[in-house]
């Protein structure tokens, strides 16, 4: 996983997409949007447990964890059903509403599999440092679970139809992308 920081102190981290399925009015969708205890390429870990309040007091209030497009708060594109907490980490499950043009457009996405990843949106509520420098995400603030285009948890990996990239343009492409994700943490 990977975040960045957002000018309202929202921060985001990115895995890849599970399983997708069509079903009437879209394509249903799952996956784990964040992995407890593996190290992001900006250093940061999820802790067991950093979702539980924020889920609670989503649930209490009758709201629901927003599923938006690439981040995009003018852009919504279906609904989470489910968003829970497990031994593995943060598990999503909704469906992707295609009677709306950016709905439809990320479903022909997804079959493509130019889309392929899930990111989270939230602020941190309370962190600390181990001796490695990593942050530790003990608490978390939920606001969001987006589609996006590039997941950037190093266990990610994209699987495209057709020929099979070779070894070295995968280990290619994850050099490229980590260049990317160590450039956008300097940054912030």
């Amino acid at each position: 996983m990977s975040d960045y920081h957002t000018p309202f102190g929202l921060e985001h981290k990115f895995v890849a997409l599970g399983t997708t399925e069509t079903v009437e009015g879209g394509i249903a969708i799952e996956g784990y949007a964040s992995f407890f205890g593996e190290v992001d390429r900006g250093g940061d870990v999820v802790t067991k447990g950093a979702y539980a309040k924020s889920l609670t007091e989503i649930a209490k209030g009758g709201g629901q964890v927003k599923m938006l497009w690439q981040h995009d708060p003018a852009q919504p594109i279906g609904v989470w059903d489910e968003v829970r907490e497990d031994n593995r980490g943060l598990f999503v499950k909704g469906r992707i509403l295609t009677d709306i043009a950016k709905g439809r457009e990320a479903a022909r996405l997804i079959e493509a599999g130019a889309i392929d990843g899930l990111s989270i949106g939230y602020r941190t509520v309370r962190a600390a440092k181990n001796d490695k420098g990593q942050r530790l995400l003990k608490e978390l603030e939920l606001w969001e679970v987006s589609l996006v285009t590039f997941p950037m948890l190093p266990s990610a990996r994209v699987g495209a139809k057709g020929d099979a990239p070779d070894a070295q343009d995968l280990r290619e492409l994850a050099r490229i992308i980590d260049d990317a994700c160590q450039m956008l943490a300097r940054r912030d």
